[in-house]
C-alpha cells in the first residue's frame, strides 16, 4: 500500500490512524477478534433462554458510608454523634434538626433484627422506599479479603492482608478484579463474561446466526474500567447518548479512508482484516443506536423521569439498552456505570447557607444523586416488565474513617453497599451482614489507626459471587470466577432469591 492508493491521504500512518478513529466507540477491533476467535472453538452449551442483567455502579474516590446508615437510638447514637462530631446526622430523637424535621435520618426496619436500630440518610429517601418495598438491601461492612480476618489476626500479621490498603487506586483493582493476591489480568465481570457469552451464540455449522448476540456481554457507560477485562472478550463502549456512528464521529478524507479501505480487494492478510473489523464495527454501531432510538421519546422513563446528573444520564442509557435487548440478541448484560467526587477529604458537610449544617452539603449531594438515579432506573425496570430480571449494585474503592478529621473524613476500608431489584430477597433481607462495632479500638477497627477503620465482616467475594450465581454462574463455575471463594465459608449470601 502506498500513497498512491489512497490520494486523501498524506501517509500510510495517517491512514491508520484516520481510519482507526472511524471505529471508536464502535464495537472494538479486539472485542470483534477475540469474540470470533472464541466462537470457532468454543464447545456446545445449553441455551440461555431467559434475561438478567448486572448493573454496577462505581462510586469512585470512596464513599463514606458510615453517613449512608448509621446507628439510631438512645443505646448507640449518642457514641456516633459524640465521635463524628461535625460528620455527625441528625436523628429524631436524640438530635433533631433544629429548623427541619425532614432533615432527620429515616428509620428503616432491618428483617433480620440484629439489636440494632437503623437510619438512612435524609437525601436517600428514594432508596428508603425501595427498602420498604423490599426492593433493596443494605449490605454492611464489605471489603476486599484474602481470608476472614480478626482485629487480632490483623494485630499479629497471623492472616495475610490485602496489599496497599487504604490506597485509591490498589483497593479499585481489589474491588473489580476480586483477586486481590495476584496481579490484574482480568476483572469479575470479564470472567463472567468468558463463561456465559459464548451461550448467547446461535451456531450453525461453527457460524454465528442472526439469532447471535450483536454487542458484547459487558457494556461500560463510563469508558474503561478493570471490572469488565476478560481473557477473552473485551467490554464493548458507548456514551450516554449511544455509540459514536461513522457518520457523526468521521467525515471528508477519514470517511474517504474507511470506504476505500472496506473496497479493497487484497490479500494483504492484514489489510483485509482491518477492512473486515472496521465494517463490523460500523455495522454495529450502526444496528445498537438503530434499536435504542425507539426508546429515547418512550413512556418508560415517566412519571419517574431519570434525573439530569451524570450517573442519572448513564443509567437511563443502561435503561435504553436494556429495552433494546431483543433487536441485540442479548439474553445477558453486564453494565458499569460509575460516578466520582466522593473522596470526602473536606467540605463533606454544610453549605453556604448553612455552614454548620451536618446533612447537607457535598456529600448529601452525591447520596442524593444516588438515591433519585437508582429508583429512577427501577421504575424504568418495572415498565419494561425486566425489574426481576435486572439487579443493581454499589461498589467503591473503600470506606472512609469513622471519625472526622475535622472538614471531612479519610480513606479507610470495609463499607456498606447497596443491591437494588425485583429479585433482591426483600422478604427475608433488609441488612445483610454484621453492623461494624462503632468504637475506635473496639473489634471491629484496624488496631494500627484510631480513626475508625473496619475490618470487612464480607469479603469482596461473597458480595460478587452471591450476585454471579444468580445471573447464571453455575456453582460448580463459582471458584473459576472467584479462586479465593472457597476461603470463606459462606460463598452465597442469600440475599437474592
Amino acid at each position: 500500500m502506498n500513497r498512491k492508493d489512497f490520494p486523501n491521504l498524506q501517509s500510510r500512518r495517517d491512514f491508520f490512524r484516520q481510519a482507526a478513529c472511524a471505529a471508536v466507540g464502535s464495537l472494538s477491533i479486539a472485542t470483534t477478534i477475540r469474540d470470533l476467535r472464541f466462537i470457532n472453538t468454543a464447545v456446545a452449551q445449553e441455551s440461555l433462554t431467559d434475561y438478567k442483567a448486572l448493573v454496577c455502579i462505581f462510586l469512585s474516590g470512596g464513599n463514606d458510608s458510615n453517613n449512608l446508615i448509621i446507628p439510631i437510638g438512645a443505646s448507640e447514637y449518642p457514641n456516633y454523634k459524640a465521635v463524628r462530631q461535625n460528620l455527625a446526622l441528625y436523628e429524631a430523637s436524640m438530635n433533631p434538626h433544629p429548623s427541619n424535621p425532614l432533615r432527620n435520618v429515616l428509620p428503616i426496619t432491618s428483617m433480620n433484627p440484629d439489636g440494632h436500630s437503623y437510619g438512612m440518610h435524609p437525601d436517600c429517601s428514594e432508596l428508603h422506599t425501595l427498602i420498604a418495598e423490599k426492593k433493596a438491601a443494605v449490605l454492611f461492612n464489605v471489603g476486599p479479603l484474602l481470608y476472614p480476618l480478626t482485629r487480632a489476626q490483623y494485630s499479629n500479621n497471623s492472616v495475610a492482608k490485602p496489599p496497599q490498603l487504604f490506597s485509591h487506586s490498589d483497593q479499585v483493582t481489589h474491588w473489580q478484579t476480586s483477586l486481590p493476591d495476584r496481579p490484574p489480568s482480568s476483572g469479575w465481570g470479564g470472567r463472567v463474561a468468558d463463561l456465559i457469552h459464548p451461550q448467547q451464540y446461535q451456531l450453525v455449522g461453527g457460524t454465528p446466526t442472526a439469532n447471535s448476540a450483536k454487542i458484547a456481554l459487558c457494556t461500560s457507560v463510563a469508558g474503561s474500567n478493570t471490572f469488565e477485562v476478560g481473557d477473552v472478550f473485551a467490554q464493548y463502549h458507548v456514551s450516554t447518548t449511544g455509540a459514536v456512528a461513522l457518520s457523526s464521529g468521521v467525515s471528508g478524507a477519514r470517511l474517504q479512508a474507511v470506504k476505500d479501505i472496506l473496497a479493497l480487494g487484497s490479500v494483504n492478510l492484514q489489510r483485509t482484516a482491518f477492512a473486515d473489523v472496521s465494517e463490523n464495527a460500523i455495522a454495529v454501531g450502526d444496528l445498537l443506536n438503530t434499536s435504542i432510538a425507539a426508546t429515547a421519546a418512550s413512556t418508560y422513563w415517566d412519571p419517574n423521569p431519570f434525573p439530569n446528573t451524570s450517573l442519572g444520564n448513564q443509567l437511563k442509557m443502561v435503561a435504553r439498552l436494556i429495552a433494546a435487548r431483543g433487536p441485540l440478541s442479548m439474553k445477558r448484560q453486564i453494565f458499569f456505570t460509575s460516578v466520582g467526587g466522593y473522596d470526602t477529604h473536606t467540605s463533606q458537610t454544610g453549605s453556604a447557607a448553612a455552614p454548620t449544617d451536618t446533612s447537607v452539603g457535598a456529600h448529601a449531594n452525591l447520596l442524593n444523586e444516588l438515591s433519585e438515579a437508582i429508583h429512577a432506573f427501577q421504575r424504568a425496570m418495572q415498565k419494561l416488565g425486566t425489574e426481576n430480571m435486572v439487579t443493581s449494585f454499589t461498589a467503591s474503592d473503600f470506606g472512609r474513617t469513622f471519625k472526622t478529621n475535622g472538614q471531612g473524613s479519610d480513606h479507610a476500608w470495609g463499607s456498606h453497599h447497596i443491591v437494588v431489584g425485583g429479585a433482591v430477597n426483600g422478604n427475608s433481607y433488609t441488612t445483610v451482614g454484621a453492623f461494624p462495632a462503632l468504637n475506635v479500638s473496639g473489634p471491629d477497627a484496624v488496631p494500627s489507626s484510631s480513626e475508625g477503620r473496619w475490618i470487612p465482616k464480607i469479603a469482596v467475594d461473597q458480595y460478587s459471587a452471591t450476585l454471579a450465581k444468580w445471573f447464571g454462574v453455575s456453582t460448580s463455575n463459582i471458584s473459576t470466577v472467584f479462586p479465593n471463594i472457597g476461603r470463606f465459608s459462606t460463598p452465597d449470601l442469600g440475599f437474592m432469591l
